[in-house]
């Protein structure tokens, strides 16, 4: 499984990058604020919204702490999907949050 700690991420973000990053966390987790444009989709709900993904687009997932991120790296990698886990998640992430 591919991973990148979030110095990685911020470098990306800071280049203007196009990144499709999935928050997998809970609604009351992700109300404390998500890395801008990120998407929502609680790690639980991952296989009833496959179809709003794009297999030939890179994913980062992201959660609290990595845990659950790598969780769902595996389950979309064996469905075909390119992803990356962000180790630490977002108790690591100490880049610019968005509230929605």
């Amino acid at each position: 499984m591919k991973s990148m700690d979030t110095t990685q991420l911020l470098e990306l973000l800071d280049a203007n990058e196009d990144l499709y990053i999935i928050d997998v966390r809970e609604d009351d987790e992700v109300a404390q604020g998500m890395i801008p444009g990120a998407q929502h989709i609680a790690l639980g709900t991952i296989p009833e919204r496959l179809e709003e993904l794009n297999a030939t687009k890179p994913y980062i997932i992201v959660c609290k702490a990595g845990g659950r991120s790598a969780n769902a790296c595996s389950y979309l990698e064996a469905q075909g999907f390119d992803v990356t886990n962000l180790e630490g998640g977002m108790l690591a992430y100490d880049g610019e949050l968005e509230f929605k």
